[in-house]
């Protein structure tokens, strides 16, 4: 016989957990701060805090309010969000600043909907700001929250098929508690990632590991249900990096697209002649060298890039619109793609 289900005093335990063993010292912990944990949230968005922790204090530290964010260039932004990863969620928490800037005088809405109307903000991410910001009693249903409800009470599928989300989401919903909602949101967070993980579960140490059906069952490794598996396509580029001196030449990408917004190198496809484009583009082609290939893994398809370093003689340093030569030295605070970075920092050893 299966010990009794956990709904009911579910919130209870897990508030209890939370506050013993939970997480308290996150940088955005602490306050209602709704700017501060609008970004976090942004910024944790399929990010690990580990990997969030540097950037978030970097980028309150250009950016110390909604205002200065308003203000900011789309460049500068790009840049302290650069090699974050999903770049859409920089370019939307930018036009969001503005829009709260021109909408709501420079204050974060408190009303739910109006957070949810926000650019690049979705239902789970809208209720954790109303939660932590203003106490509101909502439901969220981030990667982790699914991971815990899904193995607490067995409910199979994957999460991404919208029957098991709907059924996600009715469950998250009933399991509010009347108070202490901080505590409880911060618990599913904290649970999914400290002990309920993708791999190696803690169940030991878990406050539900007496009566979660996928501990009880040995399920561990089937809840929540995986993702179809799909062969990613390959893509293949070459880049050319056009290099006088100390400074190669970058061209901006537009937005939307993949890395929009960003410096990129000119793209052309693999089979190009080197010299031949880039005498094309009006400069003298010095020596020409095939670079080492790199690659690069989307989430929905993989990048294979071939570099090819072309030494110019005639630079136009009044670069083209779009276009602008830097410095080797400054790759590190420039707006770049992480695999185009990988490939100029290499230049830097040579």
């Amino acid at each position: 016989m299966l010990p009794p289900h956990p709904k009911r005093d579910f919130a209870t335990r897990l508030i209890a957990w939370q506050k013993a063993h939970g997480r308290h010292t996150l940088p955005w912990q602490g306050g209602e701060d709704p700017y501060r944990i609008w970004l976090s949230e942004i910024m944790l968005q399929q990010t690990q805090v580990e990997t969030v922790l540097p950037y978030y204090t970097r980028f309150l530290s250009r950016f110390p309010d909604i205002e200065a964010l308003a203000g900011a260039t789309e460049e500068e932004v790009m840049a302290h969000w650069s090699g974050l990863g999903y770049y859409s969620r920089a370019r939307n928490l930018h036009k969001a600043a503005r829009r709260v800037v021109s909408e709501h005088d420079a204050r974060f809405p408190e009303q739910f909907d109006a957070i949810l109307a926000l650019p690049g903000i979705g239902r789970s991410t809208a209720a954790a700001i109303a939660v932590f910001a203003f106490g509101h009693r909502r439901a969220i249903l981030d990667g982790n929250v699914k991971r815990v409800l899904a193995r607490v009470y067995g409910i199979d599928g994957w999460p991404g098929n919208k029957d098991v989300e709907n059924r996600l989401w009715q469950l998250a919903e009933s399991l509010l508690p009347v108070a202490d909602i901080r505590a409880y949101t911060q618990g599913l967070m904290d649970l999914g990632a400290t002990r309920c993980t993708r791999n190696k579960p803690g169940c030991v140490d878990c406050p539900f590991s007496d009566d979660c059906l996928a501990n009880i069952q040995g399920r561990q490794k089937d809840l929540p249900g995986a993702r179809p598996k799909k062969a990613l396509p390959e893509k293949t580029t070459a880049m050319l990096i056009l290099k006088h001196g100390d400074a190669v030449l970058l061209e901006k990408r537009p937005a939307p697209g993949i890395w929009g917004g960003l410096w990129s190198l000119p793209e052309y496809p693999l089979d190009i002649d080197p010299a031949r484009a880039v005498a094309g583009m009006g400069y003298g082609v010095g020596a020409v060298e095939k670079c080492a290939p790199s690659r690069h893994a989307f989430t929905h398809f993989r990048l294979n890039i071939q570099p090819w370093l072309v030494n110019v003689d005639r630079p136009t340093f009044a670069a083209e619109p779009g276009c602008i030569w830097l410095a080797l030295d400054d790759i590190d605070s420039a707006a770049l793609p992480t695999p185009v970075r990988r490939i100029l920092s290499s230049l830097r050893v040579l």
